[in-house]
């Protein structure tokens, strides 16, 4: 067994081997609360942490949203959205929304596991699903939804130092986000959150691994 097949092998130890039930995420509390509370229960969605392997190196699938979208524009993201009531489950939802955003043919895809359910403060309830990529093509941005697709090396994500802190006002307050900066971009926001939880959960052993 090759050093890339290990490290996923002990990636894969560290995750959920299945979904949350409803049952787990019903007393989540949302990464911040707007003013008011919600309209209405939590819409279900997925994104994809994807590894992606070519040879014996591993990076992350991020892609920058299009400047043209209503929400999040502009801003980095994993590839997702909301599950469909046609999706059998999160992991199907994850594949599609990473077909039709960047091209990421499903056959390409090993589904290793799922990481704990994420409440946002725009009411959804996210599940992370965590897969091997080994792509046959390049991915291809679908320009109605992303500019651009890139990849974070996995050993950058591995360090803490990688981390730093992103600040954002809303009204008369401040939150603060997980930051990451590579190559010219910032990562902040859910994805670099749902990034940060995928280091403690999983990463940060590899240090002394």
């Amino acid at each position: 067994m090759s050093a890339a097949d290990e490290l996923i092998e002990r990636i894969r130890g560290r995750l959920l081997p299945t979904p949350q039930a409803a049952e787990e995420i019903a007393t989540l509390i949302p990464d911040w609360m707007p003013e008011g509370g919600f309209a209405g229960p939590p819409r279900d969605a997925a994104v994809l942490i994807a590894l992606v392997r070519r040879g014996e190196d591993l990076s992350v699938l991020y892609t920058e949203r299009s400047p043209e979208l209503r929400s999040h524009s502009g801003q980095v993201a994993f590839p997702g959205g909301k599950i469909d009531p046609g999706d059998d489950g999160p992991g199907a939802a994850a594949l599609r929304e990473a077909n039709e955003e960047v091209a990421l043919e499903p056959a390409d895809a090993r589904i290793i596991g799922y990481m704990p359910a994420y409440f946002t403060g725009s009411n959804y309830l996210i599940t992370p699903v965590v897969a091997e990529v080994t792509p046959r093509h390049d991915f291809v941005p679908n320009p109605g939804e992303v500019k651009t697709v890139f990849e974070v090396p996995l050993p950058l994500l591995m360090k803490d130092e990688s981390f730093g802190t992103f600040r954002i006002r809303r009204k008369d307050q401040e939150h603060t986000t997980w930051q990451i900066e590579h190559s010219g971009l910032v990562i902040w926001g859910i994805t670099a959150n749902l990034t940060r939880l995928f280091y403690e959960r999983v990463l940060k052993h590899e240090v002394s691994a």
